[in-house]
């Protein structure tokens, strides 16, 4: 199937930028364009209803990924939701992360001083999970879905068989990698708490994200909260009390909206096309990059993301732009993203213009 007509493409520009920040539908720009202008008209009637309109938007989440709408929080970006999970924690609990993540994942552990372990990137990193969960027990493993400098992708059914057999670790994601590539039931994950900020595989440019908890670690997080009184203010009535501290002040409908918009592009186009033709591309890229052999060992993995770093000096990143690709230097490569606006044509030119530069 044939995305690309959703978006404004460029002659001139190969776009594989998307792990950086994705592309906003046409249709969801033009969305964007209506609401300002609409929300600002002295004659609308929308400013009176932004509670409603952020509930909507909640369940469109809950919809397309299969999660309670009760415990779901609108956040600007990934990292305020999970700065803000993570300060509703026992402060003696500990941590596992994976080595390399994402400095908005791993430093908000370092900047507060809690505890926690590392387990290095690698080609068999679930048994190296395993083991270190086995060894050290902690209270919570952290981790991106897909990492962002390599690409390497987490196998969800891993996740899952971690949550039955250490039922007692809470488990964290962040999605921001991953969101917007195929279906996904977060209930089904074994995932206690996901966030993610809408601006890359979700299409739906800056200051929008969510968090949403599992029914057990919104309890447990609730039960540490019971000797503080409910807000008794009117406009807060209806507010949890978590909801005090993920959405304590006003947001912004506009950046929400944007999200919202996107959410129901990608259910009207279904993620399980999304997803085939992402394989179909991102097969393509694969086959042809490890002939060149411009793979990292991750990628001899099954399972497979459609972020790839791919093994060139990052000194080309200058002549990447020149020759018209938006991508970026990351670790000891050039990292690109595959999403539904790219093609098999777009991977072949990829490559023409990675051997030109050789």
């Amino acid at each position: 199937m044939d995305f690309k007509a959703h978006f404004n493409l460029s002659e001139q520009i190969l776009y594989v930028n998307t792990p950086g920040n994705g592309l906003i539908p046409k249709e969801t720009l033009a969305w964007r364009r209506n609401w300002d202008e609409t929300f600002f008209d002295i004659h609308s009637d929308l400013r009176d209803k932004q509670a409603d309109f952020l509930s909507e938007v909640k369940a469109s989440i809950s919809s397309l990924f299969n999660t309670n709408s009760e415990n779901t929080f609108l956040t600007p970006n990934f990292s305020f939701g999970y700065n803000t999970l993570i300060d509703r924690l026992p402060s003696d609990f500990d941590f596992l992360v994976l080595a390399d993540e994402y400095p908005s994942l791993q430093y908000p552990l370092i900047n507060r001083r809690l505890s926690f372990q590392e387990v290095p990137v690698s080609i068999n990193v679930e048994e190296r999970l395993l083991q270190a969960i086995e060894t050290q027990r902690p209270d919570v493993f952290v981790f991106s879905i897909v990492q962002y400098i390599s690409g390497l992708k987490i196998d969800l059914g891993f996740i899952q068989q971690l949550k039955r057999k250490f039922p007692e670790m809470w488990i964290i994601a962040d999605a921001t990698q991953y969101l917007g590539t195929e279906p996904f039931d977060i209930k089904a994950s074994g995932i206690d708490a996901l966030a993610c900020s809408g601006y890359k595989w979700l299409l739906s440019g800056f200051g929008n994200g969510f968090i949403t908890l599992s029914d057990g670690l919104a309890d447990f997080l609730n039960l540490r909260l019971k000797d503080i009184p409910r807000p008794k203010a009117a406009m807060w009535q209806t507010k949890s009390l978590l909801g005090t501290f993920f959405e304590p002040g006003h947001q912004d409908t506009l950046a929400h909206g944007t999200l919202q918009q996107s959410l129901k592009f990608l259910e009207r186009l279904g993620l399980e096309e999304i997803d085939a033709q992402l394989e179909e591309v991102r097969n393509e890229a694969y086959e042809l990059l490890g002939e060149r052999d411009l793979l990292l060992e991750i990628c001899k993995r099954a399972n497979r993301s459609s972020l790839i770093n791919i093994q060139i000096d990052p000194a080309l990143y200058p002549n990447l732009l020149q020759s018209g690709v938006k991508c970026f230097p990351r670790g000891t490569g050039i990292r690109i993203g595959l999403h539904l606006y790219n093609d098999k044509e777009d991977v072949h030119r990829l490559i023409e213009i990675i051997e030109s530069l050789r």
